[in-house]
């Protein structure tokens, strides 16, 4: 369940960090690439500290250290098979018409040690997983032996030669010992958590998860429970924002909707600092009378990093450094929301937690279908990616425009499209990133 919180009214801000111009626009926005914002997030990012949870409660979550093997995995050679431990020179010219035969002294179920020593005439009943004895190099499949009974003795009848090394596997033949078993950053998953309970963590270090304060912005916002009426929505891009952060491993806290009173956000948002390691608020960030972020940039005492990218949608997305916690304003269209979060508020979760691999997988695909659109600035298009003939394509996962909301449910990637031109044509290449 995501926390929802009240603040007080308790901070104010007083320095100016944009110029404020006359005429058409409030303030003087200076347009930035993507990979440029990316860079310049990049060096405020910081790693939040390391804490100590139990192995149970560490899936999901970035292991803050290196796990190196103190032991070789396996630590004893043991039976691939159900079968029968033997020395593989006892099945030297084995045959049908020549079967060998074996006395059984040993019976060793898992867990156990063997308990008598093998020879050329003699072998070892053996589970999948026991140790295997010291002088046997192979077993054999219990489907490839007969059995029976001579003098009150078990014996066992091989008619094909087994060879050396058959269905034992040896030390360390999955890891050796002093290799490292786990890197630091790494997200803990099922396979994550067998190794570390393979190597006897009960108790596991991991990056502490960030809090992130969530803000919506607008006097139109309703809350979710509330009926609708004329001129006013649901703030549903608050609930957006909280999913996908808790998918990144963050811990959100939504604090509701602000009215556009530039003196009264500033309070909010600043006050949302004293807890938060993070803040972001959707809409206000654009240019209308109304967008109380481009004020709060103006009249705080954090820095600025970029009020405008080279992107659509979502080119008025900014972000700020406020004592070294990150301000992301993002638009207030739940497509540009969704846009400018993963490309720039997803990573500095992730990397806040440790994690090396942090931004998009980029991968080369064809499109789909024609996109004929022309842009002024790179275009990141909500798309699907599926496989045909072998194939990768993407195409648009709907209507793109920022406003539209259902296509952020169907889409697995963003289709990047270059300024300019006519757009694209079906067939062509193009990259996209992966969500």
């Amino acid at each position: 369940m995501f926390r929802q919180l009240d603040v007080c009214h308790k901070l104010e801000g007083s320095a100016d960090n944009m110029d404020k111009v006359e005429g058409k626009h409030r303030v003087r926005r200076n347009v930035v690439q993507v990979a440029e914002a990316q860079r310049r997030i990049e060096e405020h990012l910081n790693v939040l500290g390391v804490e100590e949870v139990s192995l149970e409660n560490a899936c999901g979550r970035t292991f803050a250290e290196d796990l190196i093997a103190s032991d070789p995995m396996p630590h004893f050679r043991r039976s691939g098979m159900d079968g029968f431990a033997i020395l593989s020179e006892s099945t030297r010219g084995a045959s049908p018409e020549c079967p060998v035969r074996l006395e059984v002294i040993d019976h060793i179920p898992c867990g156990e040690v063997p308990k008598k020593a093998l020879s050329p005439r003699t072998a070892s009943r053996i589970m999948t997983g026991a140790m295997v004895p010291e002088q046997a190099d192979a077993v054999i499949m219990l489907e490839m032996t007969e059995d029976f009974m001579e003098q009150g003795k078990t014996y066992i009848s091989i008619k094909k030669e087994i060879h050396p090394g058959k269905n034992v596997t040896p030390i360390g033949h999955e890891i050796s010992k002093g290799a490292c078993v786990l890197q630091k950053g790494t997200e803990i998953h099922a396979g994550e958590t067998a190794l570390l309970a393979t190597y006897g963590r009960s108790r596991v270090k991991v990056y502490k998860m960030p809090t992130i304060a969530i803000f919506a912005t607008g006097s139109e916002l309703l809350p979710v429970e509330a009926p609708l009426c004329p001129g006013k929505i649901r703030n549903s891009n608050s609930y957006m924002l909280a999913a996908l952060i808790r998918e990144a491993g963050g811990i959100p806290f939504l604090m509701g909707s602000i009215p556009d009173e530039p003196a009264k956000a500033q309070k909010l948002i600043l006050e949302a600092f004293s807890f938060a390691d993070l803040v972001i608020t959707t809409g206000g960030v654009s240019v209308g009378d109304y967008d109380v972020l481009v004020d709060v940039f103006q009249n705080w005492e954090g820095r600025m990093l970029f009020n405008k990218v080279a992107m659509r949608p979502g080119s008025p997305t900014t972000a700020g450094v406020w004592h070294d916690r990150f301000l992301f304003a993002l638009s207030g269209n739940p497509g540009a929301c969704f846009v400018g979060y993963e490309l720039f508020v997803r990573p500095v979760i992730l990397g806040m937690q440790g994690r090396e691999k942090r931004y998009m997988q980029e991968v080369t695909a064809f499109l789909g279908e024609d996109f004929t659109k022309v842009n002024a600035f790179p275009r990141y298009i909500r798309g699907q990616s599926y496989i045909r003939e072998g194939q990768l394509f993407v195409k648009p996962a709907g209507v793109d425009q920022s406003s539209v909301t259902v296509s952020i449910k169907d889409s697995d990637c963003l289709i990047m499209i270059p300024p300019g031109g006519a757009g694209m044509l079906q067939g062509e290449l193009v990259t996209a990133l992966m969500l």
